[in-house]
């Protein structure tokens, strides 16, 4: 599904390569078609560089690019990465659970983040209050779902989290490159998200 397209760089080629339906055409996608943007090419090699990326399988990636697409709040997207995760194999389960991290990552994310603006004893040693069930034993397992966690946390700029989560898949083994990876495949699915 996703691969270079050979032909021009039109808004419809774009939206297809990337299984986004047609009713998601948006005026920034249309400005940077009609205008013949480099910028457009630059965006499909960058979002198949990454989504290729070798230390990610394409279920992954897919996962991934749905969490980006959840956290920005982009239907277009959702529905696009939905669809490739599931020729991929992912089950309801695991897609419903990329949802769930992402919500619970949105929560953690504000609440760490004010701790840490905050660099306040009271506030550092106060009980956090949220529940966080699914991180004990994920489906997708724990490796897996704090690299999601990770990228979610970047996206959202929560120094701790980020810092936190890349501790722990350090000590699941996680190679620097697949940390990498997966966080340079957040930052182009954002961007990307800005089209739609």
């Amino acid at each position: 599904m996703f691969g270079i397209a050979k032909t021009a760089d039109s808004a419809a080629d774009f939206m297809k390569e990337f299984g986004i339906a047609d009713e998601h055409l948006s005026e920034n996608l249309k400005m940077l078609a009609q205008t013949n943007s480099r910028y457009l090419r630059d965006v499909k090699i960058n979002i198949n560089n990454s989504l290729q990326a070798v230390t990610l399988i394409k279920k992954e990636a897919y996962l991934i690019a749905l969490a980006v697409s959840v956290n920005e709040k982009n239907e277009a997207l959702k529905q696009a990465f939905t669809a490739s995760a599931r020729v991929e194999g992912a089950t309801d389960e695991e897609l419903a659970e990329v949802i769930s991290c992402t919500s619970l990552l949105s929560a953690n994310n504000v609440y760490y983040r004010f701790r840490h603006f905050m660099k306040d004893d009271y506030y550092t040693n106060a009980q956090a209050g949220i529940r966080m069930s699914i991180m004990a034993n994920p489906i997708l397992g724990k490796e897996f779902f704090e690299l999601m966690s990770l990228v979610v946390s970047a996206l959202n700029g929560c120094e701790l989290c980020v810092t936190s989560h890349e501790k722990a898949l350090l000590g699941h083994g996680t190679n620097k490159q697949r940390i990498h990876d997966a966080v340079r495949l957040g930052a182009v699915i954002k961007s990307m998200s800005v089209l739609f």
